[in-house]
């Protein structure tokens, strides 16, 4: 519900326009947020109004009036004033503290939504029903993006996320757990996947978490309909797992750009247990040393191509072939033959998916 904050700012606003003091209580007669500078009122009193049948009453010279929301009592506001016209006043604060109960409410009920829209916890036709009720368009497009930190996500990185989109009402921002910021993004005409990682590198450096390495944001495929949001938002959490696992160095991943990498994140451990036997026997990778481990690497960066490997480390070429020969009595697997060399760079990334997974399980 409203805050009690939100509650006194509203009745400091309201009192510097009608020089009109206001109080405004719970039905226990707490005090939620007041402008009197001396006020105390008798519980009695309250109990006394919240029992009655009427909607407005004066007791011993203050006007009290009843909020409500749904013909539920919610609040008790008691105004004073020196002039006639508090009666008058007291009705339109009333107004405008329903009024907010009313937007907080679709706010609150949005956002339950959302998350429930995200974690695909609606069946279809509640999907359109409770939509159309929120005022939420179904058919136009868009797209999932998770912002992942390190740490427990702060109100005030969720309220700058906020502040980037000038709170507009199509974009939802919200979280289903601790360390993610999720965001629900209505794409304009035009927008396109390369404004979507303009925008992500946007939120990292407003945040001032770009380059640490540890936080990362994902985002999921372009949808058409309402009921498509969850899918992206899968997407956007498989491409945040295959980003750290194959990507690391990338701050941004969109699901789109995994290639391979989603293929490898599906498979089961068995299948990839038996793969590397099959590949390596009873070794690893991890058994080489560095300099074969960063030979393979440099080899494949360059596309395969001897000259150009052996002269970015610094090596004769037949050092080079020395190398590849060396590896490929202990494998089987000649790099300089693309079958081979793609078998090879699956192998590795088929263990860095099962190390990755290791770390999951503790």
């Amino acid at each position: 519900m409203i805050s009690n904050q939100v509650l006194q700012n509203t009745l400091e606003g309201l009192k510097e326009i009608s020089r009109t003091e206001f109080c405004v209580l719970d039905t226990e007669g707490k005090v939620l947020a007041s402008t009197f500078a001396d006020f105390s009122i008798a519980t009695q009193d309250v109990q006394a109004f919240v029992e009655s049948q009427a909607d407005s009453q004066l007791v011993k010279g203050f006007q009290y009036f009843k909020v409500c929301d749904d013909y539920q009592l919610e609040y008790i506001l008691v105004a004073h004033g020196d002039d006639e016209d508090t009666y008058m006043v007291g009705k339109l604060a009333a107004f405008q503290i329903q009024n907010l109960i009313v937007a907080y409410k679709e706010r609150f009920d949005k956002d339950s939504f959302i998350k429930n829209l995200l974690l695909d916890n609606l069946l279809l036709v509640d999907i359109y029903n409770r939509a159309k009720k929120l005022h939420i368009e179904a058919d136009v497009r868009r797209v999932v993006m998770i912002l992942e930190m390190p740490q427990e996500k702060d109100h005030s990185s969720m309220e700058s996320v906020k502040s980037l989109f000038g709170g507009k009402s199509k974009d939802f921002i919200t979280a289903v757990d601790e360390k993610s910021i999720i965001v629900v993004k209505e794409l304009e005409d035009g927008e396109n996947y390369p404004e979507m990682d303009q925008l992500a590198h946007t939120i990292l450096d407003t945040l001032g978490m770009g380059n640490d390495g540890k936080t990362h944001m994902a985002y999921g495929t372009i949808v058409n309909e309402l009921k498509e949001v969850s899918r992206s938002y899968k997407e956007a959490r498989m491409a945040l797992d295959v980003g750290k696992i194959f990507f690391g160095d990338k701050e941004v991943i969109a699901y789109s750009s995994l290639g391979i990498g989603r293929l490898i994140y599906q498979l089961p451990i068995p299948l990839c247990k038996m793969f590397i036997k099959e590949i390596f026997g009873g070794k690893s990778p991890d058994d080489f040393d560095e300099e074969t481990l960063v030979t393979i690497d440099k080899f494949f960066e360059n596309s395969l191509n001897v000259s150009e490997t052996s002269r970015q480390l610094y090596i004769h070429r037949n050092t080079l072939v020395y190398r590849l020969d060396k590896l490929q009595k202990s494998t089987g697997l000649d790099l300089r033959v693309f079958e081979d060399a793609i078998t090879f760079k699956i192998a590795l990334m088929v263990v860095r998916y099962m190390k990755y997974m290791e770390t999951l399980e503790y």
